[in-house]
């Protein structure tokens, strides 16, 4: 497996502009109101959060019956448990009797799920165990009133994907995108059981999601510990003898599209890109150490690699400042030297912009997570009341695209978002996920 197909987990895509041969000539990033808009920064999570498969962690995380873990992803808050079968499952922490969330800690051990609002219990599987005063409503189905739930896939190396998609199964199989990911030949040197959950750490900055993505898929030049060990010009890793003797013999794996995970002898981490707002994100870091480390060795990697984070936290608030200023439209990127980034971009506006035209082909947003309502009366009535406000939420925001002259030139029809000629340098990829 050649290293670019390792690093994306794909083979390459000739028409991509992020993956040129011959003598390529320069292409153009995505414009600066794909870092800035809210429209974009909604339309990803209806297109990328709330379809593709999501690293979110391991399953060291989770050693016991009723473990659980909250995590949150661009506003979706959900709920990682161990059950008593050691299945794990995965649900959105809303109840769903008033919508209150059912954990409010970052963590913790339960035998069961309590709402403190009223008082509806789950069970470690989800379903509903009890609902106060629900006995003696004719028609209530205890059956259909367990939490929304999420698919959970963990791969062979103990790593725990989700996908929010809220069909019976997700429109994207995990193999659609990740097949045989966890079964990469650069992994057999190192067995995932020797390893243990240590610490987590976290950083936020104001910047968009992509921009730390754009960082962390090239090999960048300003930090003083990267140089030494990169071929920027052939995009390959050369690690000395003295370097891999202390621990620097490392896999590193970009998983599409906001999770990377780096493993070597003594630790391995996950890095999560968090969104918030289309100019926030949380950088999430979950380390593992290897039993058998020394704290000296331990200590020395990890340490280099958090500096190494913090660089990139200045690097990005900095890029997003001029972002935001209105002058830089795009610039021009390395055909070889950046096919990194201009994979991930490419990729990002394919995903985005095809997940536009279906909406409008049905001439509505489409959000995949949203609660399938049953087909019962007073279902119906909530149909109806939910596409009222919709339809007041698209008569103000077509009022206000009048206002501003919106809707003419080429992009993807959402005001402010897309320029003329898009990235250029050629189409984007066909689906896939970008992975090193």
């Amino acid at each position: 497996m050649s290293l670019w197909k390792n690093y994306f987990g794909l083979e390459p895509v000739a028409s991509s502009s992020a993956t040129p041969t011959g003598k390529e000539t320069p292409a153009r990033a995505l414009p600066a109101s794909w870092y800035t808009s809210q429209e974009l920064y909604e339309l990803e999570r209806r297109a990328v959060f709330s379809r593709k498969w999501l690293l979110t962690t391991h399953i060291l995380r989770l050693p016991n019956t009723g473990d659980w873990i909250q995590y949150k992803i661009t506003g979706y808050p959900f709920v990682l448990v161990k059950d008593r079968q050691g299945q794990i499952n995965a649900f959105h922490n809303v109840c769903r009797h008033r919508a209150f969330p059912v954990v409010t800690e970052e963590s913790g051990t339960s035998r069961i799920f309590a709402c403190q609002y009223h008082g509806w219990s789950y069970g470690l599987n989800g379903k509903l165990a009890k609902a106060p005063g629900y006995q003696d409503v004719d028609g209530f189905d205890k059956s259909k009133n367990g939490l929304l739930p999420i698919h959970v896939h963990v791969d062979n190396n103990g790593f725990i994907w989700v996908n929010l998609d809220g069909g019976e199964k997700p429109e994207i199989a995990w193999e659609d995108d990740f097949k045989d990911i966890d079964l990469q030949p650069r992994f057999k040197d190192f067995d995932f059981t020797d390893y243990e959950f240590d610490h987590t750490w976290e950083t936020e900055g104001e910047y968009n999601w992509k921009i730390l993505a754009d960082n962390y898929n090239e090999c960048q030049t300003s930090h003083p510990d990267i140089p030494a060990l990169a071929d920027l010009s052939a995009y390959t890793i050369d690690t000395k003898p003295d370097q891999i003797e202390r621990g620097l013999k490392i896999a590193s794996t970009y998983y599409f599209p906001n999770a990377s995970m780096t493993v070597s002898p003594h630790f391995f981490f996950m890095q999560r890109f968090v969104p918030t707002s289309p100019t926030n994100c949380a950088m999430k870091y979950e380390v593992y150490r290897n039993k058998s480390s020394s704290a000296e060795d331990f200590d020395l990697i990890n340490q280099m690699y958090k500096r190494i984070m913090s660089e990139d936290k200045d690097l990005c608030i900095n890029t997003q400042k001029n972002l935001n200023n209105g002058v830089s439209v795009n610039g021009e990127l390395h055909p070889k030297m950046e096919k990194g980034p201009l994979y991930f971009q490419a990729t990002v506006r394919e995903i985005v912009t095809e997940h536009r035209e279906n909406e409008e082909k049905e001439g509505k947003e489409i959000w995949p997570a949203r609660q399938r309502l049953p087909e019962t009366t007073a279902a119906g009535v909530s149909k109806e009341d939910d596409e009222f406000c919709r339809e007041l939420d698209m008569t103000g925001k077509k009022g206000q695209r009048d206002v501003v002259g919106g809707g003419g030139g080429e992009g993807c029809g959402m005001e402010g978002c897309c320029s003329a000629g898009g990235m250029g340098g050629g189409g984007a990829p066909a689906s896939g996920s970008l992975v090193y």
